[in-house]
């Protein structure tokens, strides 16, 4: 499930069926990049996931691309360390690049790593120009918490546009959702880079899967695109 456009949003729904096709599309992992100089010499347009450690990225990450072990996904916190590149669409023409972040909030290592983590992730969300949105991923059980906060100030004064994306909505009560949903709402209209429509997704029972590819290919490059949904 996913939620609509809110009113004053523009109304403009991407299309489900390019989402669908544009996965079914090869995605290949391109490189782990430990620092700035190692980023892709490309102006392939990215989209980016982020989120606390153990927020469920990597498991939504696979979902997407319906390969399970695309991303590596661990039950320890902080496990993803490097900015993972993943090129997605037809053999030879990639339509757009799909960057794993790091967790932030926790991790197993000492402070200094993980201050290096975070000063990479910051440095490539401020600098990148082809970054076209950044996916946050929010919790669904939690909602979003202070680091969460800090992540969504930095991208409204970078002006990097985002869009909350709420995991693991299967875990919660009948009910939860939509009080959360309203929370979240409430929430980023205070966010001047904040896209106004939520998606709701569960990686295990696949409910805003479908959404959420819609979403990623209203940004991919149309000229690398290469498909026009049938009228």
């Amino acid at each position: 499930m996913s939620e609509a456009a809110p009113e004053g949003a523009d109304g403009d729904t991407p299309d489900i069926e390019t989402g669908r096709w544009l996965f079914a599309q090869p995605c290949t992992f391109l490189r782990g990049v430990v620092e700035m100089k190692g980023l892709p010499a490309t102006a392939l347009s990215e989209v980016a996931f982020a989120g606390r450690s153990n927020v469920g990225k990597s498991s939504l990450i696979n979902a997407l691309t319906g390969r399970k072990t695309l991303a590596r996904t661990s039950n320890t916190p902080g496990r993803t360390k490097e900015l993972n590149f993943f090129e997605l669409g037809p053999q030879g023409q990639a339509a757009v690049m799909l960057v794993d972040l790091p967790g932030y909030g926790y991790a197993r290592e000492t402070k200094a790593r993980v201050g290096e983590w975070t000063q990479l992730v910051m440095s490539y969300l401020r600098g990148r120009a082809q970054l076209r949105r950044v996916f946050v991923l929010i919790d669904s059980r939690h909602g979003i918490k202070e680091n969460d906060h800090e992540v969504m100030a930095m991208l409204d004064e970078a002006a990097v546009s985002y869009q909350i994306v709420l995991t693991k909505i299967d875990k919660l009560k009948k009910g939860e959702l939509e009080k959360r949903l309203e929370e979240v709402r409430a929430d980023i209209r205070r966010h001047v880079a904040a896209h106004p429509r939520i998606v709701a997704t569960s990686s295990e029972k696949g409910d805003g899967i479908a959404e959420l590819r819609a979403e990623v290919a209203s940004l991919a490059d149309p000229a690398a695109l290469g498909y026009k949904p049938q009228a």
